[in-house]
């Protein structure tokens, strides 16, 4: 029904806009701003979008997301994150190297690239990459070798092969047999032109010197053997050269009495053997050592018997007098120094016997005179002979 004017007051203007179409109005002021907010957002967020879109393909994205062929990368020993970072660019895996070495140091990878041979390819995106080097699933560079006091030189080329450093020890058993090719170290060169050389089992055994080494999984054997022989002149200090002088004795003595004393005994008793062998040096005695039999014949046997004893070899002191013919293992830093360093005690007191406790102990038991040393072999010898038998040793 249309309205007449006169029935339009104030009031009724005021009360059709309370109660009717004008209701909206105070809802309109709450939501305008939300609105205009989420609009905006939306349009912050589009643009952030957009712009780091164009951040990721231009920095961290893949170089071409295409393209997966195989790139071979390699990573050195002492190579720095940013000598990583700049073969990568150069070699078109990133696109910057500037930011791969900013992320990778706000990642805290920078310390953890590790040194290998991988693959990647430009599909990969720089985050991608990071985290394979960091994770170390390339073939090693490098590998470690070790080693160990004691052993000898046919032991560590065996397990050289166990471990596929060497695919085959003949060359590298050759070399050590010879010792020809490594004239050009002095100590070697002593040995070959010292006259007994052709009596050796091996020129180079004991001039290996024990301990863990890192080579490249591409080492020969010739890389190996001189990393190993370098070493040996390293443990002679001026100290010791200076010791050697002093006792009269040459490095190819050192070693040699050092390898019986390493395989004699624990290295807490290192110096007492060491006094017990030059004590019998000095009076003339054979040295009667079982572990110089051992070596002749490969058999740990610790009874002994009289076939043994009189095995007609240069390494055997029960037949030769002196030092045997070379050294028997790659002796420790402990047991050259022992060599040299003979108990004063047992030396002043003139020890001239020792003979293993139980087997298995690591105990020796120390003697003056021959009665003493009979009575002591007769007790523990029944010990040695059921640790034979234990072991198949008749």
């Amino acid at each position: 029904m249309k309205r007449n004017e006169e029935d339009v007051t104030y009031r009724s203007i005021h009360r059709e806009r309370e109660y009717g179409g004008y209701w909206y109005s105070g809802l309109w002021r709450i939501l305008r701003p939300v609105l205009v907010g989420l609009t905006v957002a939306v349009i912050i967020l589009g643009l952030g979008m957009s712009l780091g879109g164009k951040l990721y393909n231009d920095y961290a994205g893949p170089m071409d997301p295409q393209d997966d062929s195989e790139i071979p990368f390699a990573i050195e020993s002492g190579q720095s994150l940013t000598r990583v970072a700049n073969a990568l660019e150069t070699a078109g895996l990133i696109h910057s190297r500037t930011v791969f070495k900013y992320y990778c140091d706000f990642a805290g990878m920078g310390q953890k690239l590790q040194i290998g041979q991988y693959s990647l390819k430009k599909s990969m995106s720089m985050t991608e990459i990071a985290e394979q080097l960091t994770t170390g699933d390339g073939n090693p560079l490098v590998r470690n070798i070790t080693l160990i006091p004691g052993q000898t030189i046919e032991e560590f080329a065996a397990k050289l092969v166990q471990e596929g450093v060497l695919g085959s020890s003949d060359a590298f058993l050759d070399r050590c047999r010879t010792g020809e090719a490594y004239k050009d170290y002095y100590y070697i060169s002593d040995v070959l032109s010292g006259g007994n050389s052709a009596q050796r089992k091996y020129v180079l055994e004991g001039y290996l010197a024990p301990n863990t080494y890192e080579v490249y999984t591409t080492a020969t054997e010739d890389d190996i053997i001189r990393k190993l022989l370098s070493q040996t002149e390293a443990v002679f200090t001026p100290e010791l050269q200076e010791r050697m002088a002093e006792m009269g004795m040459t490095m190819d003595q050192t070693l040699t009495l050092a390898s019986i004393i390493e395989k004699e005994a624990g290295e807490s008793d290192f110096a007492r053997v060491s006094a017990v062998f030059h004590n019998r040096l000095k009076a003339k005695m054979k040295l009667e050592s079982d572990v110089t039999v051992h070596y002749v014949t490969g058999v740990l046997k610790m009874a002994l018997e009289k076939q043994d004893l009189s095995i007609q070899n240069p390494y055997n002191t029960y037949v030769v007098s002196g030092l045997p013919a070379g050294p028997i293992c790659s002796p420790s830093p402990a047991a050259i120094r022992a060599a040299l360093y003979p108990d004063a005690a047992y030396t002043a007191e003139n020890y001239l016997f020792f003979c293993a406790k139980k087997p298995g102990s690591g105990e020796l038991y120390f003697s003056r005179t021959l009665a003493e040393h009979e009575q002591a072999v007769a007790i523990f010898s029944p010990l040695w002979k059921q640790y034979d038998e234990s072991r198949g040793i008749p």
